[in-house]
């Protein structure tokens, strides 16, 4: 059976918890928005994925510059600062008494609407916010096992028809490519830009290992991803050569390896593409070596911060 980097070890323990709706504490089955929603009836809306270690939010200072951004770029006014923001996040955490091994799903939509149309000056609500915190982690052999990707031929657009910087509700064109890579037999789908040059993946980014360099897409059709920049920053700190450049899927198929990363999984290998093996078909030593690196980052961040 077909696995990705989201799949993950199911916790009994997140039936119980409260989630977060528009500040209030809701437990799970009680937490409902409207169907006049804006992210429900039109996916506007953007959101953002966060992991607790050690009862520390990782890099989310990054997040909330992401966050921010897309509510600038979407013409959003949150009705937040970003501490009180961040408030709201730990009071959550420590009602539902988490510390570790936590993922949070931080989504805000529009609001509600009079009417289901998308013109947001029929909007008759602030914006609708959601905090989901669950007991999460990624399945251990994701981590070392790797994944295989497949090519889809659902493009990512260019920023005059949906800006992939914005992280938002609208992923239908993700989608698809993880439609078309599953019934191919794929975890995840590998996706290029309107140029046929490689891109990024549905819900993760791309690296290979090329000559003892690793290498990430341009950057200039995928979201800004905060785990992406920084497996790019443990590079630079430890002298890892390193470029975000064009390549083709030529140099994909002929790398020593491969792997994403996400903020749910870290840093995960990929050991085939399109059915072709990609190096040895195992974790290469690279893959390795970064995800060691990345884990002593997120730790560094949250014991330090």
């Amino acid at each position: 059976m077909a696995h990705g980097t989201h799949d993950y070890v199911d916790n009994p323990r997140n039936a119980e918890i409260q989630i977060s709706l528009n500040g209030k504490l809701v437990p799970r089955a009680e937490a409902n928005v409207s169907v006049f929603d804006s992210g429900f009836i039109l996916g506007d809306g953007i959101w953002e994925g966060l992991r607790v270690h050690a009862g520390r939010i990782a890099f989310l200072e990054q997040h909330l510059d992401r966050l921010w951004e897309g509510a600038a770029a979407l013409d959003i006014a949150l009705g937040h600062t970003r501490e009180s923001l961040t408030k709201e996040l730990y009071a959550l955490l420590e009602a539902n008494g988490m510390t570790d091994g936590v993922h949070i799903r931080l989504m805000v939509s529009r609001g509600v609407k009079a009417t289901p149309y998308q013109d947001p000056r029929v909007t008759i609500s602030p914006p609708t916010i959601v905090i989901i915190p669950e007991y999460k982690s990624a399945q251990p052999e994701t981590l070392t096992r790797g994944i295989n990707l497949f090519t889809v031929h659902v493009r990512r657009g260019a920023p005059d028809v949906q800006d992939p910087k914005l992280n938002s509700h609208s992923k239908i064109n993700c989608i698809l490519a993880c439609i078309q890579a599953t019934k191919a037999g794929a975890d995840e789908a590998l996706m290029l830009d309107p140029q046929g040059f490689v891109a990024t993946c549905n819900s993760t980014h791309f690296f290979i290992v090329k000559r003892g360099e690793v290498w990430t897409s341009s950057g200039d059709y995928c979201l800004g991803g905060i785990t992406r920049g920084n497996v790019l920053r443990v590079c630079r700190e430890n002298d890892i050569p390193s470029h975000e450049r064009t390549f083709s899927l030529t140099d994909v198929y002929s790398a020593e390896e491969a792997f994403v990363t996400g903020t749910f999984a870290g840093v995960a290998p990929v050991t085939s593409i399109d059915g072709r093996t990609i190096g040895s078909g195992e974790r290469g030593p690279t893959t390795e070596r970064l995800q060691e690196l990345y884990q002593q980052l997120i730790h560094r961040d949250c014991t330090t911060s």
